[in-house]
């Protein structure tokens, strides 16, 4: 009879304690003194000592690891600036402040330890200074990073020339409605976004650099699923495809700014667009601009 008490409470105590186990202790230290930073905020209620912390408001642990790798503040009512504690994070891979305006303060150079980081937001905060050097300079950070996020801040100065260096594999990059100037980094043509804000700053310059898209467009084959297409400001060549003509669901199209010539292809929607979305090729011609010679 104690034998088998012994065991039926041994096999009930066991889900309790691996559930205890799930959250990494030196991780739910990390996590209070950010909470001890921003003063205790009841956002972070949730964040009790005596529960696990991959269970806890806005935060995020590995399945495998049981490591932080997630977290994404969010709308909350904390105040003061971002905790140097969060780089003591080694397995965070994402980290999010976002709308978050009573967020004051500088970018710390403590995130430049996060060596596993791949998305970095700081959003719509009140977040000033330049942007700093450090975050390309360091290698072991750019060259796992898929996309930065510094838009809706305060930030002033130019954009760093080290800001060219960035990872190969940044996807996106948002540093709009801050009060940037200068110019942008030349480098920038080397990198292949997908997207990159950059409006409502005091930048200035030529950045026509960027658009370096050089093909032949005569055969190119639209499909018949795609309703935008926008190409201006770039370096094509050739002409535009009599296929065009037979394109039922265009919505828009923008070749403007490039090195076209020949007829516009006659048929469908083509001669429906204002003129500005072919000016500016190399002798592009027809309706909607003039007759060709």
């Amino acid at each position: 009879m104690k034998i088998t008490t012994f065991i039926c409470i041994l096999f009930l105590s066991q889900p309790l304690l691996s559930h205890s186990e799930r959250c990494n202790p030196q991780d739910k230290k990390v996590l209070l003194k950010i909470k001890q930073a921003f003063n205790n905020p009841y956002h972070l209620a949730s964040w009790d000592p005596a529960t696990d912390c991959c269970g806890w408001y806005v935060v995020e642990c590995d399945r495998i690891t049981n490591r932080i790798n997630e977290i994404h503040l969010f709308s909350a009512n904390v105040s003061g600036q971002i905790p140097a504690a969060v780089a003591d994070l080694p397995y965070l891979e994402s980290l999010t402040f976002h709308k978050i305006t009573n967020l004051t303060g500088t970018i710390p150079r403590a995130l430049t330890r996060l060596r596993n980081l791949k998305r970095l937001t700081i959003s719509w905060t009140n977040i000033s200074g330049p942007i700093p050097t450090f975050l390309s300079e360091l290698k072991s950070l750019t060259s796992h990073l898929s996309g930065l996020r510094l838009d809706r801040n305060k930030l002033t100065g130019p954009i760093p020339d080290s800001f060219g260096d960035l990872s190969p594999t940044l996807q996106y990059l948002y540093l709009s409605h801050n009060q940037l100037s200068g110019s942008i980094p030349r480098a920038w043509g080397y990198l292949n976004f997908t997207l990159m804000s950059l409006e409502r700053n005091k930048l200035e310059g030529d950045i026509s650099f960027l658009n370096t898209l050089m093909f032949n467009m005569s055969n190119v084959e639209i499909p018949d699923s795609l309703t935008n297409l926008d190409l201006n400001h770039n370096r094509i060549y050739g002409s535009l495809p009599e296929g065009l003509a037979n394109w039922e669901r265009l919505f828009n199209m923008n070749v403007s700014y490039n090195r076209l010539c020949g007829r516009i292809p006659i048929g469908g929607k083509l001669q429906e667009l204002d003129y500005t979305s072919y000016f500016h090729n190399r002798c592009l011609c027809g309706k909607p601009l003039p007759d060709c010679k």
